[in-house]
């Protein structure tokens, strides 16, 4: 499928691209950082919701054999975002090994001209912070899961799952193993994945991440009801045992992890409503969700593209006949749904990437922005995924009425519906 290919080969210059920065748009601090021999600082944006957050990593360990590798149990890596009570320092937008490891790949990518060292990876801090008791006074918070693109790390999404915390809910952002370009575990273990996307790679993978996502679910009903899941036993926040509505669970994703929103939807009653970010619904197998559809609320999301055979410029949308799946779905899905074009986006514009680029455009071409980014207005792209993600969750989940996807909303003029 188009999007996770144009996904898989501008992975090198996407994470090469990925500077963390504000949906403010606030110049790089270090713009030409070669000429200074600093490298360069990037900040990440405030958050728009009413509330502070906090983060906690988990390591879990499945009972199911790694399909990759059998010999070994299917291990996770898991951050759990949550409205938080004042307090804690920020977290690393990366750990040190993922830094390290995105440092590698954009030093190594040709024709961007970045050095080791140019940018200060391991630097940039996120907005939700470590150690921060769960704020506990509203009672438990609904549950929204997130699944990133092929081969890209979740660090790359934290923009929105941050945000989405803010807005009341304990955002879960899963590492898919083998299937990221890279995870670290505790103690500074690194995996890492050379893996091409080959139908059966990716077969595997839509299988896996749908097993995956369900033993979070699994896990988090564990923490529920007072267990600790990690498994080294580390400490939990505060108050985040007894925090999670687990009656109330929503999912959303990136490119492949769109269609494992979807598919996982398909396979499990408990997710209730869901968002696919730009994402093909058949990659490397046939899909339920386009076949079938769901009963329950799930919104499609898309960029513009090129046709990487003929050239041709498309909307992904399901009226055009580029991705098939999409209207494959659009005709057979059972509950309510609605299909969210941003004019001007490209496929990594539903990623860190748009409030990154902007920010060190000194340091990419403008051909190179472009295809990382599009030519969307950026603060306005991030302010509309924030806005529309947060309503949607609030009206499917908490059930909060909003006039948003009633139509084309002036406040955010690169957005349309396509009915």
């Amino acid at each position: 499928m188009f999007t996770l290919r144009r996904c898989a080969l501008a992975l090198a210059a996407a994470l090469a691209a990925a500077l963390a920065a504000t949906t403010l748009l606030t110049a790089c601090e270090q713009s030409a950082p070669e000429a200074t021999g600093r490298a360069a600082k990037i900040t990440l944006p405030p958050l728009s919701g009413p509330y502070p957050v906090g983060t906690v990593d988990l390591h879990l360990v499945d009972s199911r054999q790694d399909p990759w590798h059998p010999a070994d149990k299917r291990e996770l890596m898991v951050t759990v975002t949550y409205p938080a009570q004042r307090g804690g320092d920020r977290a690393p937008w990366m750990s040190p090994g993922v830094a390290a490891a995105v440092d590698r790949i954009a030093a190594a990518t040709p024709g961007d001209g970045l050095t080791p060292g140019a940018i200060d990876w391991s630097g940039t801090k996120r907005q939700a912070s470590t150690s921060a008791d769960v704020d506990r006074k509203d009672g438990a918070w609904p549950v929204v899961l997130f699944s990133h693109g092929f081969g890209v790390v979740r660090e790359l999404n934290s923009v929105r799952t941050d945000d989405l915390a803010s807005h009341g809910y304990v955002v879960v952002s899963i590492s898919h193993t083998y299937d990221t370009e890279a995870v670290e575990f505790p103690g500074g273990r690194l995996v890492t994945s050379d893996a091409g996307p080959d139908p059966q790679f990716l077969a595997t993978s839509i299988d896996t991440r749908v097993a995956d996502t369900r033993f979070v679910l699994d896990e988090l009903t564990r923490l529920q009801r007072g267990e600790n899941p990690d498994a080294e036993n580390r400490t939990l926040p505060t108050g985040l045992t007894g925090a999670l509505d687990l009656s109330k669970v929503g999912m959303f994703g990136h490119s492949l992890g769109g269609y494992t929103a979807g598919e996982t939807m398909y396979h499990d009653q408990r997710i209730r409503a869901g968002i696919n970010f730009d994402g093909g619904l058949s990659v490397g197998k046939p899909s339920e969700i386009a076949q079938h559809g769901v009963d329950r609320p799930f919104m499609l999301v898309g960029a513009d593209g090129v046709n990487p055979q003929t050239g041709r410029r498309f909307e992904h949308s399901h009226v055009d006949d580029f991705d098939p799946s999409w209207h494959q779905f659009w005709t057979n899905q059972q509950g309510w749904k609605r299909d969210l074009h941003f004019d001007g986006a490209a496929h990594n514009s539903f990623t860190d990437l748009q409030v990154a680029v902007p920010q060190c455009a000194s340091l990419l071409t403008q051909q190179a922005r472009e295809q990382l980014v599009g030519t969307i207005h950026p603060a306005r792209s991030v302010s509309a995924q924030q806005d529309y993600v947060a309503a949607f969750f609030d009206l499917h989940l908490k059930h909060i009425a909003t006039d948003l996807f009633d139509g084309n909303s002036p406040r955010h003029p690169d957005t349309r519906f396509i009915p």
